[in-house]
């Protein structure tokens, strides 16, 4: 009984957890990953699927279903956050336009395009870097200890045309 209840549990872990990621990657764009994981996604589906059917007269093996469908949607997020697929394109906002942020950053290969703006206290420095999202928190650390009152906001852009990045991001 245990093992059939630890079972269930594993194997919606297993079901959840894949289809987050497939879902993530459509999201992102990598349609063909994306559909070579939906065939080991469905079929540990209805591996599972059959076990609690066969076992309906119990249940605890639909508590045990749902348990593990809820862990896996936190244990897909984590490895979602684990691989950090994807761009980033931050924006920082300094309150000085005398800075040498921009240089810093660009030393340490990022992608970075500055200007001036007026803000409600006057002129602000603004930046924008682009980043491999398994970056953005090395990025946010770096500039939190040069500008530590510095506005930081993150986006995750979707497509890119143009700029030295296009070269460095395309695989063909």
């Amino acid at each position: 009984m245990i093992i059939l209840i630890l079972l269930i549990i594993g194997i919606n872990i297993v079901y959840v957890s894949i289809n987050t990621l497939r879902t993530i990657l459509v999201i992102k764009g990598q349609r063909l990953l994306a559909s070579i994981i939906s065939v080991f996604e469905i079929g540990v589906y209805l591996y599972g699927l059959t076990i609690v059917l066969k076992n309906l007269d119990s249940p605890i093996n639909i508590i045990a279903y749902c348990i593990g469908y809820g862990v896996g949607v936190y244990v897909g997020s984590l490895i979602e956050q684990y691989l950090a697929l994807g761009y980033v394109d931050v924006q920082i906002i300094v309150d000085s336009v005398v800075h040498d942020l921009p240089d810093i950053l660009r030393e340490k290969g990022f992608g970075v395009t500055s200007w001036t703006a007026e803000g409600k206290n006057g002129l602000r420095l603004v930046l924008h870097v682009l980043a491999k999202r398994s970056n953005e928190k090395k990025l946010i650390k770096l500039v939190s200890e040069i500008v530590p009152n510095a506005f930081v906001i993150s986006y995750e852009p979707k497509n890119f045309i143009g700029g030295f990045w296009t070269k460095n991001i395309r695989n063909f």
